[in-house]
């Protein structure tokens, strides 16, 4: 009895020690991005004659990067929680782009993207850059879910010989609150804007994009607006009551209180001055001699 006690004892303690031991080993986690690294950017490929995306012989979609930038020589990239203005130009458009063009701007087909939510490692980055990945969606490693899709809205007016294409898109990018999973994107989108006229594109053109990326902590968008034409609103309305309000007491206290008491003074004063010097005989009243005033000047002594 007692030796069995005794294994029972020993057995438990070999448990809680291992299950110490495991509590104390810290979980593995995918590193989050550090501020400026290099994000990516692949979009689904498609075919050139129907639009419709490109699937491996399993089924699973075709990613490739997206089109070389002219300015770096490598596909576009973002740079995490880095805002800036970057400029990548498509430097010869030929045939099949012209194409995809059409399809994108004329919303046949979406410019679907993505970015990696988490920094992707070495081998799956070289292969990203190179040929493209597959969308892993058999629930086995899920590579899908290691990626933030990011729709591009390309705009512009499909011609009969040429595009029309807004150029200067805009790219809000949320990154995961820090607290919760540092340096993890959160979700992505990015459209066109009508900055200047579009640009006018023919096969054998160059197509310079702009991007004006903007990045935000949180998955909370802030508010933007500040009413009509950028300053007419509620609250300065009422500041410019308020102001013509206050600015109307001013003057009126003054006016009252300095001004008036000032004037009416000054007032009194002449009105004093002017019966001293002409209420008795003064100037224009001659006396009994024609000449002067009373007392005043050009009175002679009489003989």
């Amino acid at each position: 009895m007692a030796a069995r006690l005794s294994l029972v004892l020993r057995l438990a303690l070999t448990f809680f020690t291992a299950l110490a031991a495991a509590a104390q080993e810290p979980l593995i986690q995918t590193p989050g991005y550090r501020v400026g690294q290099a994000i990516p950017v692949s979009c689904l490929n498609r075919t050139v004659d129907t639009g419709e995306h490109i699937t491996d012989e399993s089924g699973q979609l075709s990613y490739i990067p997206f089109f070389t930038c002219n300015e770096t020589g490598r596909p576009l990239e973002l740079l995490f929680g880095v805002e800036k203005d970057i400029n990548c130009t498509l430097d010869f458009i030929d045939d099949p782009a012209f194409h995809l063009l059409e399809f994108y701007v004329h919303n046949d087909a979406p410019l679907t993207c993505r970015i990696p939510t988490k920094p992707l490692p070495p081998s799956a980055l070289k292969e990203e850059f190179e040929q493209g990945t597959k969308d892993d969606t058999d629930g086995q490693g899920a590579l899908s879910e290691v990626y933030t899709p990011m729709i591009v809205a390309l705009t512009g007016t499909l011609q009969l010989s040429h595009l029309h294409v807004s150029t200067s898109l805009n790219v809000l990018v949320h990154a995961a609150p820090k607290s919760v999973a540092p340096g993890t994107i959160a979700a992505a989108t990015a459209y066109s804007i009508t900055r200047e006229p579009p640009t006018r594109i023919v096969i054998g053109d160059s197509l310079p994009l702009r991007f004006s990326v903007r990045w935000y902590p949180n998955t909370s968008l802030p508010s933007g607006w500040t009413g009509v034409g950028g300053h007419l609103t509620f609250s300065t309305v009422v500041y410019c009551l308020i102001s013509a309000g206050a600015s109307a007491a001013i003057c009126l206290a003054y006016f009252r209180g300095i001004e008036l008491p000032r004037r009416l003074k000054s007032h009194g004063k002449d009105r004093l001055g002017g019966m001293e010097r002409g209420g008795l005989g003064g100037y224009g009243i001659a006396n009994g001699n024609g000449n002067g005033s009373y007392g005043g000047y050009g009175v002679g002594k009489r003989d």
